[in-house]
């Protein structure tokens, strides 16, 4: 079972990559007789903080564990491992569990890390046994 699967109910998706984000698009006004101006809002557009990001570029609170997950997934190295969680505190990575050595640790800081919206990666929940 992925880390997708077990963390969050989530099917591995097939694309890997992670998503960038998207402008969030405000709903688009009712057409206005043309003898009347059209209001336009302060700011149009706004966009998702990168550690809110879904995986299909939707806010979502845990849109960076998700993210994290799937990159976990994408890599055979740790794919496997089923003794570790994932979760966010902000844009920070937080990693839960147990593993069989610290360079299993390492490879999951250095994955994680690379996923956008990730600042930091705390270890200190992860047990070496």
């Amino acid at each position: 079972m992925g880390w997708l699967k077990r963390l969050f109910g989530l099917e591995k998706l097939e694309n890997h990559d992670n998503v960038e984000a998207p402008a969030y698009q405000a709903p688009a006004a009712a057409p206005q007789a043309q003898a009347q101006p059209v209001a336009q809002p302060a700011a149009a557009t706004q966009t998702i903080a990168p550690e809110r990001m879904g995986l299909n570029g939707e806010y979502d609170q845990s849109g960076l564990a998700k993210r994290v997950a799937q990159a976990f997934d994408a890599n055979p190295e740790v794919a496997d491992i089923d003794t570790v969680y994932v979760a966010q505190h902000g844009t920070t990575v937080v990693l839960k569990g147990t593993v069989s050595d610290q360079e299993i640790v390492n490879k999951l800081v250095t994955i994680a890390q690379g996923v956008h919206g990730a600042t930091e990666v705390e270890t200190n929940q992860v047990t070496v046994a």
